[in-house]
């Protein structure tokens, strides 16, 4: 990918997910926002995936070379799940076929310039603390709100990794043992209760028990069909029993964001993710909860909870200046 007719001093950032994979071109030496954005759908297969993301990258590189005259210089990936620290993705479960590959080396060796591969939740955090919500704290959090939930850490202005590179997975906390079966295998992880698929889960309990109309009819009239989107919608319009289903949404999301205020004591938490494109039906709900949940709440600085500001293209800014610091 490199071009000695040019500077090769842009970056690749990519937000793998389960279903896509969104790349950016960044100028990590520019506060400006992402130069390029392109979306491709994420193959199954290890030997497909990477595949896919060489092209993505390659395809990036081809656009930046078009548009500025300027080359790329590396490339950073976020995924979706546990990345060691020499880049092996071991484990994530909405990557069922890709088990302890070493993403970062087989990239690498196809793309030809250096690839940071980390957690998609960390590579939000960061690029929040660079270019976002959290930019000027050196202790911050962030929880992302999608199918299921991450989170990633700044501490005393570096990313936390931990001994194993694997930090942050807070989506699979225990908060109810005797809860809801987790697809890790346990019962009662916070996901269960305050992503995507548990604001869905309330609010089909809420449509069963007769108090959601506004969310059934939203739905086209089967308690079956309900999504969490049905539930905002209707909760935007004022629906008392839509922002009642709200209101228990928020106290999981909640109770999830105080326990991990009591362990690192941000300066702020960072709330991102698809759900949160709602805006305040559903961060005002997550704030009111939050209130005198964590330890000692009445003898301490109340933590401000934000929304993230970099939107879904978080990860991928954050994916890009990682990268850009192995160049």
């Amino acid at each position: 990918m490199p071009d000695a007719t040019g500077g090769d001093d842009l970056v690749v950032g990519i937000d793998l997910g389960g279903t896509k994979a969104l790349g950016v071109v960044l100028d990590p030496a520019s506060d400006d926002g992402p130069l390029l954005v392109q979306r491709v759908p994420t193959p199954r297969g290890a030997d497909a995936l990477i595949e896919a993301l060489d092209g993505l990258a390659a395809d990036l590189g081809k656009q930046a070379r078009a548009h500025y005259g300027r080359g790329i210089g590396a490339v950073g990936l976020g995924a979706p799940g546990l990345v060691d620290r020499s880049g092996v993705f071991r484990f994530g479960a909405n990557l069922p076929d890709v088990v302890d590959v070493n993403v970062a080396d087989r990239l690498q060796e196809v793309v030809g310039v250096p690839v940071a591969v980390d957690n998609d939740a960390t590579c939000a955090a960061w690029g929040e603390h660079e270019r976002g919500a959290a930019r000027g704290r050196d202790h911050a959090a962030l929880v992302t709100l999608g199918t299921g939930i991450g989170a990633g850490f700044v501490v005393a202005g570096q990313i936390m990794r931990g001994a194993e590179g694997f930090a942050g997975e807070a989506g699979h906390m225990v908060v109810d043992p005797s809860g809801p079966i987790c697809p890790c295998g346990r019962r009662g992880c916070w996901e269960r209760f305050g992503s995507g698929r548990g604001l869905r889960r309330l609010g089909v309990e809420a449509a069963e028990a007769g108090i959601a109309d506004r969310i059934v009819e939203l739905a086209g009239g089967d308690t079956g069909d309900v999504q969490g989107e049905h539930v905002t919608a209707a909760a935007a319009e004022g629906d008392a029993q839509a922002q009642a289903v709200m209101a228990s949404f928020g106290w999981w999301v909640a109770l999830g964001i105080a326990n991990l205020v009591d362990l690192f004591d941000p300066d702020v938490v960072v709330v991102g993710g698809g759900l949160v494109r709602a805006g305040s039906v559903v961060m005002d709900p997550i704030r009111a909860a939050y209130e005198g949940e964590a330890y000692g709440a009445s003898h301490r600085r109340a933590v401000p909870i934000v929304q993230a500001e970099l939107g879904e293209q978080a990860g991928a800014v954050g994916a890009a200046l990682l990268g850009a610091a192995r160049a």
